[in-house]
Parts: C-alpha cells; structure tokens; sequence
C-alpha cells in the first residue's frame, strides 16, 4: 500500500505536466506509467505556439532551444503554395518547434522528476475500486518488470493514460459518437529539405485515383535530415471505416512535392496510427475525487488535430483544481474543473466540429480550399482560428470570423432544441 496527495495515471503530455505542476505545490504526487522513456509516439512531432507556451512555463525552453524551430505554416493545395507566419500574440510566442515524441515526452517526464514528482515506468495501472459515493479508494498498479502489484490509496486521481484510456473506461468514460473522430498515420523519411523554416499541411490529399479526402497531409522538418509525413482522415467522410489509410498515405507521399525528396523505398519508412477523438468527445471528465485529462477526454482541437498543447492545458488546469481542493480540503471544488474547461473550450470546439461537419462534405471543401489557396486574407485569419491564436486585446478578422460562426453555431443549435 502507498498513499500521496494524487497519483497520476499515465505520463505522456498530459499527465507529465499534471505532475510537474502539482509538485511545484509541494504536493506527494506519483505517476505510473506503463511504457518505459524514450518511446515511440503516434504523432505529427509539431509543437504550435500554444504548446511552446505550456513547456517554457514549465521551465524547458533550454531544452527546446537544441530542437527544430519553425516560423509557420506552409499551407499546399491545388498545386499552389502559401506560406503564413505564426502571429504575434500577446501572450504565445510567434515560433514553434518540431521534436519527436521519442525526445519530448521523455524530457518532459524528466523535467516533472526535477521538480519533485515521482514516476514508475513500465507500471500499468489496470483496475480501481470506488466507494458507494463514487470515489475511488485504491489504484491497482502492475509493475512489468517484476510481476508484483502495487496498491495505491492517493487522495486525489489524474486519469491521463490517452484515448483507450483503460482506467476511464472503468470510471463509465464513453465517447459521445455523434462527435468527430479522427484517424491520423504517420512515418519518417530522409529528405534535403529536413531544415525548412515551415511546417507544411496539405489541404487537398487524394487517394490514387484522384478522390479529395476530407483531412489533410503534413510533411514536418525535424532538422536531424529526417522529415515526419502523415495524413488525418475525419470521420465525416462517409464510409471513413472503409478507407485503405495506408493506400492514402502511399498517395500523399508519391503526390507530395518532389522538393522533399520523399520515397516509398525510404528505410526510416515505418507508418504507424492511431485513433483521435476530438473535440471533448469523451466523458464524464470528472467525478468525487478524480479528474479525466488529455486524449482521455478527447480533448483533441477538432480544426487541426492538435492534442498535444490540450493535454499540457488540462494538465495545468486539473493540478490547479486539485491544488486548491486540498489547500480547501474540500472535495467539491473539483467541480470548478468542468466549468473552466468549458468556459475555456466549449464555444471554440463547437465552431472546430461544426467546420469539420461541413468539410466532411467534398463539394463544399473542395469549394472552400480552391477559394482559401488563392486569398492570403482568407487563410491568414483561417490559420489563427485553427490553431486557436486568436486575441482579445486586439480584435480583428479573425476574431470577427470566429464570433460569426460561432452566432451561427448558437443559431442553429437553438433551432434544433425547438424542433425537438
């Protein structure tokens, strides 16, 4: 048996971060992990503004400083190219990074150690037991390398071990399937052009016969001679399902500009992917004495399948949340997490799933990218709205755009509760 303030349940971004900020309290706080650091990771490897933010709060900008820094977004379609720097932003910076999980996930869980956190690796966390209120009294914990279980009895519990979140799945955590799903397949390859200034998002990926998907495509420099390449289908495309992804992504990289020097035959070739629920699609994201964090709550960016700067974000918030309850000694102030994160995403992610509802649609996204390719005044404010660098110090455009489709959003849900 072992006892601390929380115990945190999976040290990817989420988790890592949740840890990090609770030990800075000064908190107990211990967080199992069932891989062991360094580990491969299914990801695009691109860290956004908002990403940036959250890792050199948490004191790692020497760390990021050795990584690829990029200035913005090479946006490709229809044979076209436009390149968009990142904004300047009052509070985010204006680069980003591009750093393989391998590399970052371990830093991160390094850096939470530093500041007193403890992890077990190669620890799984695989049941709990809850009281008759719905509080969980004990985390059972396998340890791989030695076959023995660990109890543990903490106050407080960070649910954080991702999408098939095994533990949420035992606290009654089910995804809403009326809400988009993504399902991103990734690889690396060695190209000449590994220390581009861009990221580039290929807004037009087409099977071999021609067929326009609704997703996009990436080729992200990590400035080691290596680029990672990928696609992200949504499930808005009707027989998704049925989708050959591996076929897809073997088109993207035949199809993608020859300035990469992309091939099939590249031996760093190996694609893997993964599933993505977006958009909060997965709750409750709370209950007596626990809070659900990072893709075990779909909390993916439904505009750009960003997931890794949500996970850092509800990290924070949720050691924030369970600080206060435990200065308090009031367990009802988790309540508190539920309404920030809505406030904080509810309106932005209901915008992000209905653009996804409509560029599900082939005629209306092919329309609109056609349209956005051809207009730096369309894209520029489209890109701030999609990687949610929008200001409120400054409005313009974009915030103009984002405030209309969200009226109309509002508008339509509105309409809809009358009829039913």
């Amino acid at each position: 048996m072992s006892d601390c303030d929380v115990l945190v349940i999976g040290a990817g971004p989420g988790g890592s971060s949740a840890a990090y900020w609770l030990a800075k309290q000064g908190l107990s706080v211990i967080a199992v992990e069932k891989k062991t650091f360094p580990r491969e990771k299914t990801c695009g490897d691109g860290l956004t503004p908002r990403s940036v933010y959250q890792l050199e709060a948490m004191g790692m900008a020497d760390f990021l400083s050795k990584q690829h820094r990029y200035s913005g977004l090479r946006a490709v379609a229809f044979k076209r190219d436009m390149e968009l720097n990142w904004p300047n932003h009052p509070d985010l910076p204006n680069y980003g990074y591009v750093v393989t999980r391998f590399d970052l996930d371990a830093a991160v869980a390094n850096n939470a150690v530093s500041a007193g956190a403890k992890i077990i690796q190669g620890a799984e966390a695989i049941s709990v037991t809850k009281s008759s209120s719905g509080q969980i009294d004990s985390v059972s914990v396998k340890v791989k390398a030695s076959d023995e279980t660990l109890i543990f009895r903490p106050k407080f519990v960070i649910v954080a071990d991702g999408s098939n979140s095994r533990i949420g799945r035992q606290l009654g955590v089910a995804r809403d399937r009326s809400l988009p799903m993504g399902l991103a397949l990734r690889g690396y390859f060695s190209s000449p052009m590994s220390n581009d200034k861009f990221i580039e998002s290929h807004l037009d990926i087409r099977t071999k016969d021609g067929e326009i998907l609704p997703g996009y495509g990436w080729i992200f420099p990590l400035g080691d001679g290596r680029v990672n390449v990928g696609i992200g289908l949504l499930s808005t495309l009707g027989k998704w399902k049925d989708v050959n992804t591996t076929k897809v992504m073997e088109a993207f990289v035949e199809q993608a500009p020859k300035r990469w020097g992309l091939s099939l035959s590249d031996p760093l070739y190996t694609p893997t992917g993964g599933k993505l629920p977006m958009g909060f699609s997965l709750g409750p994201r709370s209950g007596p004495n626990y809070l659900i964090i990072g893709d075990a709550s779909g909390a993916i960016n439904p505009f750009n399948g960003e997931g890794i700067a949500y996970a850092y974000e509800t990290g924070r918030i949720a050691a924030d949340v369970i600080g206060d309850a435990i200065k308090q000694n009031n367990f009802r102030s988790l309540e508190r997490y539920d309404r920030i994160i809505d406030k904080r995403y509810a309106d932005y992610y209901a915008v992000g799933r209905a653009f996804v509802s409509l560029i599900g649609k082939p005629i209306i996204m092919r329309s609109a990218v056609n349209l956005g390719i051809h207009s730096k005044t369309i894209m520029t404010p489209l890109v701030r709205i999609m990687a949610n660098l929008m200001r409120e110090d400054n409005k313009g455009l974009p915030e103009f755009t984002y405030q209309t489709g969200l009226a109309l959003v509002k508008l339509k849900n509105a309409v809809m509760s009358k009829k039913f």
